[in-house]
């Protein structure tokens, strides 16, 4: 999904980010680089449906080795290499990592074959950001029962496995399972495809500029809203759509100063 890789860049460079490289399948390079001039392309070895191959991870370390901060997931599909690669990323990865989407599906479907159902101890600080669906998904739970006790759930998951959660949706809540953030920002027209992609570069713009990992989700999900704000303020609520959030967070920024 070229979409949502882009969004992710927008979102990053909108945040903040001095260099942002969006690496993505090859067949799919062409396009990402024409949606933006800002930020830089990478062109990864691809399967036969054009997912990213295992054969990326060595690609990917002269990437990461350049990197001050690492976000995964959004548009990348799922499966067999990629949970390889999301869970080799999870694990030793030292920059701070922010999964979301489809790295969050890969993620959840890598623990759900581990015995003590725990994830591994990571060499870097992790954000996960999922919406209600996809934490579902990593809980083993419906998302029924997501929704009846979010701020709970999202703060048992993070303390058992050490990582930030930002569990989307209305009300954000945002926690590294001491500590909870309940975001004020937002409104329902930012329930529309790429809204979460957006967001995803976002935090990781706020880490690479030096934010701890749970105050950058804090404020990501702040800003992020925020933008939704006021750009359903010109636009409708019903007119809103994910490029204009990347889009008003100039504006965000500017409302926050």
């Amino acid at each position: 999904m070229s979409g949502a890789a882009c969004l992710s860049g927008l979102g990053a460079l909108r945040g903040g980010a001095g260099l942002v490289t969006v690496a993505v399948p090859r067949a799919i390079q062409p396009v990402v680089a024409a949606v933006e001039p800002s930020y830089l392309t990478a062109a990864l070895p691809e399967d036969s449906s054009g997912r990213i191959a295992s054969d990326a991870r060595e690609p990917l370390e002269d990437l990461i080795a350049n990197s001050t901060v690492l976000a995964f997931g959004p548009g990348c599909g799922t499966s067999d290499d990629l949970q390889s690669l999301v869970m080799w990323l999870y694990v030793e990865a030292e920059q701070p990592l922010v999964i979301d989407a489809d790295g969050i599906n890969c993620l959840a479907q890598c623990l759900a074959r581990l015995p003590d159902g725990r994830l591994p101890k990571p060499h870097g600080p992790r954000i996960v950001t999922p919406h209600p669906g996809e934490f579902a998904r990593l809980t083993n739970a419906t998302t029924e029962a997501v929704q009846s006790n979010r701020e709970e759930a999202a703060s048992r998951f993070a303390r058992r496995h050490g990582v930030i959660v930002v569990l989307k949706g209305h009300q954000t809540a945002i926690t590294d399972g001491e500590r909870i953030a309940i975001n004020q920002t937002g409104n329902s027209g930012m329930a529309t495809g790429g809204s979460g992609d957006v967001l995803t570069g976002l935090i990781a713009a706020l880490l690479a500029q030096g934010m701890t990992p749970f105050d950058a989700a804090h404020l990501g999900a702040h800003l992020h809203g925020l933008a939704g704000d006021l750009a359903a303020a010109e636009l409708s609520q019903p007119g809103l759509i994910a490029s204009d959030i990347a889009r008003y967070l100039g504006k965000a920024w500017l409302a926050m100063s």
